[in-house]
């Protein structure tokens, strides 16, 4: 990097305390701010900031990605790619040079990992009415309804991105997707495509319908059985995952055209929501790919 700034050694300063408060759902809110921790997660972050994702996310971060980016004096030597990326993006973002202290008093990790960006929440948009802008046929989407485990939630996202979903959507009573342990578990999937929060389900389902999607309910006991669907799998869809505990209500599986389960081969009694969820995306993605491969 260029210029080194002075470094930052005190973990008490006033900064370094706001920062930290990002940690929890309320100081995220107030400052419509929250972290992205480890070179995976800040890579894709300043990527996303440098507009390297813009055919997918045009319009949905508003203004910018990164606004801070706090990171170690050994960053080049140990992630050359990322002080590249923060050199392509210092006119447009603060960077400080901090102390393994004042790392530590950030992290929500158990340990640092070198690097905490400060990013903006994107912009509030209505999801559907964002789809309808910017995509000009969305052929997957994944709604999570009140998935609690923020573990479970970035693993979701990341194999929504993975399988080429449109985009994650979220329902009320869901876990915070800007929760600093499910930022990291996207893997920094999070900035690949756009995740929407407190959507309300049927009216979300109404217009994706009108899209032409199929919606789809991933439910242990559904009636009908994933291996079975076949070239179904290749239409558009729109694809429900429920709860870890409890999965989905009666009343969200109503809201389905049907209800599908992962056939179990071995012992196991069910299977964790972001499992069962990358199975199913995964099977959509591949079903599409196997028809528009046989098209040409």
């Amino acid at each position: 990097m260029t210029e080194r700034p002075a470094q930052m050694s005190n973990p008490r300063a006033d900064r370094v305390k706001t920062v930290a408060r990002l940690a929890g759902r309320s100081a995220r809110q107030k400052q419509n701010r929250f972290l992205a921790e480890g070179p995976q997660s800040v890579r894709e972050a300043l990527r996303a900031h440098l507009g390297e994702f813009e055919a997918t996310l045009s319009g949905h971060w508003g203004q910018g990605v990164v606004e801070e980016v706090f990171v170690t004096e050994g960053i080049a030597a140990l992630h050359p790619d990322i002080a590249e990326l923060i050199d392509q993006a210092r006119a447009s973002i603060q960077v400080r040079v901090v102390t393994d202290e004042v790392l530590e008093a950030l992290s929500d990790a158990v340990t640092h990992q070198d690097v905490i960006a400060v990013c903006t929440l994107p912009g509030a948009r209505r999801s559907v009415e964002w789809l309808q802008q910017h995509v000009t046929s969305p052929k997957l989407l994944a709604v999570l309804c009140r998935v609690q485990d923020p573990g479970n939630m970035g693993t979701i996202i990341r194999a929504a991105d993975a399988a080429g979903a449109d985009a994650v959507l979220l329902t009320s009573g869901s876990v915070d997707p800007f929760n600093p342990k499910a930022v990291r578990s996207t893997a920094g999937s999070l900035f690949h495509l756009p995740v929407f929060t407190a959507v309300d389900l049927s009216s979300t389902l109404d217009s994706v319908r009108e899209l032409g999607h199929q919606v789809l309910a991933a439910d242990g006991y559904g009636e009908e059985y994933l291996v079975n669907l076949g070239s179904a799998l290749a239409r558009t869809t729109t694809w429900l995952f429920g709860n870890e505990a409890q999965g989905l209500s009666p009343e969200e599986r109503d809201l389905a055209d049907a209800r599908v389960a992962v056939p179990l081969y071995g012992h196991a009694e069910s299977l964790n929501v972001a499992t069962a969820a990358t199975v199913c995306l995964y099977a959509s993605a591949m079903a599409a790919g196997s028809v528009d491969s046989a098209s040409h």
